[in-house]
């Protein structure tokens, strides 16, 4: 009875910890959209250096669990992941711009974007084969962008340059760290401790060219101290986005990790057109379930694939 009792205990404590965790992700992903709007919208906080305390605040982080012993460090050569660290940057920064220009609708569906981007890159570049159902996905999740994108009434140039930008370095972001922890065997953890650094020297150095640093909308500027308590509670939000992304992707399985990405893609949506007034035509709901349904027949063709390899491995003698 009392061994009965401890693994019901267990089971419920171990299930605990894992919707602790996918809420913890679940609150930060979506509070780091609207959050960041906010900061653009209600005090013009400068777009690069907020991304630059981000990345610090990320890397203070890390650098306090390394020392609680959450994870080890791993020496890697700063010549291995420069690359890395740039795109880090143009990921972060242009997907903000977007973030900045763009209706929450339309920057939330641009970044759909990224899957048929990331399917050209691995065909053209590393001679990867992808099936026919995964290919024709690419169909609507594109198809959808470019309905909503057209009859978006917020729609500017600018912001769909800054969105376009932000999917393909995105994209370049994704695939080269899925190669560079194959080739240098870390994890994400041990990655973004050596690469947040990197990546906050480089908008160091181009923040002064770009941004002004003194007088209004400058990061030394009069900001009012409710504007700076935002700007700090965004870069700890950021801290735990990444966190939680590992920890889930770590503690969970991919079908979890993806369908609840769907799952936070609509709240998103719906969190835009509620908090923003974000207007919303019939043409507009259209593309959104069109690219919907493209990232759902993805992520279900890409996970029953994943199966199917694994049982046929499983199953050779």
């Amino acid at each position: 009875m009392s061994s009965a009792m401890a693994t019901r205990l267990s089971d419920f404590f171990g299930n605990s910890r894992i919707i602790a965790g996918l809420l913890v992700n679940l609150l930060s992903s979506i509070c780091i959209v609207f959050l960041n709007k906010w900061i653009y919208v209600h005090y013009g906080f400068p777009n690069m250096t907020l991304t630059l305390i981000h990345f610090v605040v990320t890397w203070l982080g890390l650098f306090m669990f390394q020392k609680m012993d959450i994870f080890a460090p791993k020496s890697l050569r700063p010549a291995k992941i420069i690359l890395l660290a740039l795109s880090f940057c143009g990921f972060v920064v242009f997907t903000n711009l977007s973030l900045q220009s763009n209706t929450i609708g339309t920057y939330q569906l641009a970044k759909a974007m990224t899957t048929p981007v990331i399917i050209v890159i691995q065909t053209m570049y590393y001679r990867k084969s992808f099936s026919t159902k995964i290919k024709l996905t690419v169909v609507p999740i594109t198809l959808g962008v470019i309905l909503n994108s057209y009859y978006d009434v917020k729609f500017n140039l600018l912001g769909m340059v800054f969105a376009t930008l932000g999917v393909f370095v995105t994209s370049l972001y994704q695939v080269w760290v899925g190669a560079k922890q194959h080739e240098l065997q870390v994890n994400s953890m041990q990655l973004l401790y050596y690469q947040a650094p990197m990546s906050s020297a480089f908008l160091l150095v181009l923040v002064p060219f770009f941004e002004p640093l003194t007088g209004e909308g400058g990061i030394f500027g009069p900001w009012s101290f409710q504007a700076l308590v935002m700007v700090l509670l965004s870069g700890v939000i950021a801290f735990l986005v990444n966190l939680s992304i590992y920890w889930i992707i770590g503690n969970t399985s991919p079908v979890t990790y993806n369908m609840f990405g769907h799952f936070k893609f609509c709240i998103t949506l719906l969190g835009g057109y509620v908090l923003f007034q974000d207007p919303l035509s019939l043409n507009q709901g259209l593309g959104i379930l069109c690219t919907l349904t493209g990232t759902l027949a993805y992520t279900h063709f890409r996970l029953a694939e994943q199966e199917e390899g694994k049982s046929k491995l499983t199953q050779r003698p």
